[in-house]
This record gives C-alpha cells, structure tokens and sequence, in this order.
C-alpha cells in the first residue's frame, strides 16, 4: 500500500517562508537600493551626463553619499519615525502611497515565480526521485532562474511605483497613468527597465538563497517538529 502523503503544515509553511525571506534580503538588499536609486534619478539635460552611468557607478556613490550622510542630519531616524511622518503628512494613504502599483507588479511577477520555481525544480528532479530529495545546487538553480523570471516581469511596474512613491504630493494627480505618461515622453519606452541589470545582477543569487532558506527551514522543522 503506498505511503500517504504528509499534509501541508501551514505553520511550517509561514516559518520556513519568512525565514527564506531573511534570506533573500540579507543577500540581496544592497543592489535593491541600487535598483530604486537608478530607477528614480532625474532625467538629465541636454549636454550633461546622467547621474549614475550604471549600477555599478550607483552603487559607488550612493556607498560614499551614505557614509559621509552618517554624520550628518537624515530625514528619518528609522522605520518607525519614516511611518509616523508619512502618517502626519498624508495619513493613512500615504503609508499605503503606490498599493494598485505594487499589486500590478506583484500578482503576474509572483505567479510567474513560483511556477517557475515548482517547474524546474520537477524539470531537475532524477528520474526515480522526490522533488524533495533535490539537491542543494539544483535548488539553487531552480531558485535563481525562478527570481530572474519574476523580475523579467516586474521590473517595468516596479520602475512606475519607485517614481510614484518618491515623488512629491500631488505631482501624479491621474496615479500611474500620469507617471507612465512622463516616463514615456521625456525618457522614451527603455525608463520603464531602469535598473534592469542592478535587477538581473540581484535576482539569480538573492532568490536562490530565498529558496534554499525556505527548503532549508522546512527539512529542519521536519525533523525538529515533525507533528507541528
């Protein structure tokens, strides 16, 4: 008779996921800081050079702007302080300032990710074998491409949000239309994969180690807590 299958733990699910999520931060939030600054910088004018050159350039100055900025006056002290100054200029819709733009970036970018990280890791899988018994190289693998993929779809969403929420009250009276209309007409349709190689550059190694985390995480709950 065969074996039944396990049922799906939803607590060991929500551990093993916010741990894979430390992961992919922890490897990749460098060159997502990067990402926002290129997505973000002004046009240039005419006859003068733009402010980053590329991502490497961007990652150089914002890391000497930040390390002079340490002795200097910020904005907001932390989190905290960044909400609670959002909250008293706009209220409750400032907090959640760029919502409809993340949900355009996130709903197809996510479907795309997990399809595609479920997929390869069947693609990968020996013959005769559990997909739970892949390797940690092929979770990599399967990781990696599955972040590269959900960032091929996000990035141009991610871009109209970035400038959408930097941008002062009231500029984009329309929402993302307004914002998709400037970017178009001033930078032409290319603004809209700003940052795409700070993107690509973060996306194989951050969410490899996102994946990697969570089947990490999972075997070891497995085996700590099997009945939880």
């Amino acid at each position: 008779m065969a074996d039944q299958a396990k049922p799906i733990s939803p607590l060991k699910n929500l551990l093993a996921g916010g741990f894979g999520g430390m992961c992919l931060v922890f490897v990749g939030h460098p060159l997502d800081t990067v990402k926002v600054r290129l997505q973000t910088q002004p046009a240039s004018l005419p006859g003068q050079p733009p402010m980053y050159s590329g991502t490497f350039d961007c990652f150089r100055k914002t890391l000497v702007r930040e390390i002079q900025a340490s002795s200097g006056e910020t904005k907001y002290s932390g989190t905290l302080d960044c909400a609670k100054k959002l909250y008293q200029e706009s209220g409750i819709r400032g907090i959640y300032k760029g919502t409809v733009l993340t949900l355009m970036r996130d709903v197809p970018a996510s479907g795309m990710y997990f399809m595609t990280y479920e997929w390869l890791k069947n693609i990968l899988t020996p013959e005769g074998k559990s997909v739970s018994e892949l390797s940690v190289p092929r979770i990599l693998m399967a990781g990696g491409v599955a972040g590269i993929f959900n960032w091929a779809v996000a990035i141009p969403p991610d871009v109209l949000k970035s400038r959408f929420q930097t941008a002062p009250p009231g500029k984009y009276p329309n929402g993302f239309k307004d914002v998709l209309r400037e970017l178009i007409r001033d930078e032409g349709v290319t603004s809209l994969y700003k940052g795409f190689n700070a993107v690509m550059i973060r996306a194989f190694p951050a969410n490899a180690a996102c994946f990697l985390g969570f089947e990490v995480a999972m075997k070891f709950l497995n085996w700590a807590a099997p009945n939880l």
